[in-house]
């Protein structure tokens, strides 16, 4: 008898353990499952859930846009009641740009949007603030640098005093012109000007459209040159100058209702990192637990580095 109570009692300890095992498998998946879905969805799946205004950062380089089209139309199929962009950046690739601005002029359509330029709004940057309904500066801010280039290192002098050429076979004289080996052609050259003079052109015409320039106060404003935002105001690139609190009362103006709610920051889902089910996963476990701040920095921290430029680049640097 002592023996059969023995394995009876090892058989409920063992079934004990089993089901605590269980359990615990069970919410590993389960947390296995809420980071995968947040890596996929973004935080935002389980956040922004009441009336609020959302608030998107642009910041640094403008590069590829896919995050943040995707996060353009979350936003417009969500609660937000309005849109603030911060924008603080020296721009980045046309393309990025037009990016950018194509995807806040549909956002635009479903919720009012402003821009609110803290610190720089720069050339490509600048093309996205027009995008907006209405743009705020703060009065140091730098704003415009409407303008487009490429730019090649040019080392055949180099390779001439080492020794050294580098030889191609190519399809017809201006495939891979320039190429940096050799002295620049006039012809490729001018094929060179030709395309920057086409995107420069539609750059001017989209801010002549959007900021209702004549040609005189067009051609003020679209040397390639860096303004204040007092002389932004004044020439008309922006539209008032403040801070964010001057963005939230515009949007408050036919709504006075908006000025009482919440601003709520929209992340853009992660889609370079390595590892971003594990990213996403420790930013909100950080949130989850209280600390915001740790959150923040491995959201903010550098998933990649920047890659080489290639291709017509808006951006401005001193």
């Amino acid at each position: 008898m002592s023996l059969e109570t023995d394995l009876l009692v090892d058989r409920r300890v063992l079934r004990r353990k089993l089901s605590v095992w269980r359990v615990l498998a069970f919410l590993f998946l389960a947390i296995a499952l809420v980071v995968a879905y947040l890596a996929i969805a973004g935080t935002s799946a389980l956040q922004h859930r009441s009336p609020h205004i959302a608030r998107i950062k642009l910041d640094g380089f403008v590069g590829d846009q896919t995050a943040n089209l995707k996060l353009f139309d979350q936003i417009a199929q969500s609660q937000a009641q309005a849109v603030i962009v911060r924008i603080n950046s020296p721009g980045g690739t046309t393309s990025g740009g037009e990016a950018l601005y194509d995807g806040l002029r549909k956002l635009s359509a479903s919720k009012p949007t402003v821009a609110f330029i803290d610190g720089l709004g720069a050339s490509a940057a600048y093309m996205a603030a027009v995008g907006t309904d209405h743009i705020v500066a703060r009065r140091s801010s730098l704003v415009g640098s409407i303008g487009v280039l490429v730019q090649y290192p040019n080392v055949s002098k180099l390779l001439d005093s080492i020794g050294v050429s580098v030889e191609a076979v190519k399809s017809s004289p201006l495939k891979a012109a320039p190429d940096g080996f050799t002295p620049t052609s006039p012809e490729a050259r001018a094929a060179l000007a030709s395309v920057v003079n086409d995107t420069y052109g539609w750059f001017k015409n989209l801010v002549k459209d959007r900021r209702n320039f004549d040609d005189a106060g067009l051609a003020a404003v679209s040397d390639g040159r860096v303004f204040t935002g007092k002389q932004a105001l004044d020439l008309k690139l922006v539209d008032e100058m403040g801070d964010e609190a001057t963005a939230i009362a515009w949007l408050g103006k036919d709504k006075p209702g908006m000025k009482a709610l919440p601003v709520e920051d929209w992340d853009k889902p992660s889609t370079t990192s390595s590892f971003p089910f594990a990213r996403t996963g420790l930013a909100w476990l950080a949130d989850s637990v209280g600390l915001a701040s740790l959150g923040d920095a491995i959201r903010s921290a550098p998933e990649t580095p920047p890659a080489a430029l290639d291709g017509l680049v808006s951006v401005w640097h001193p």
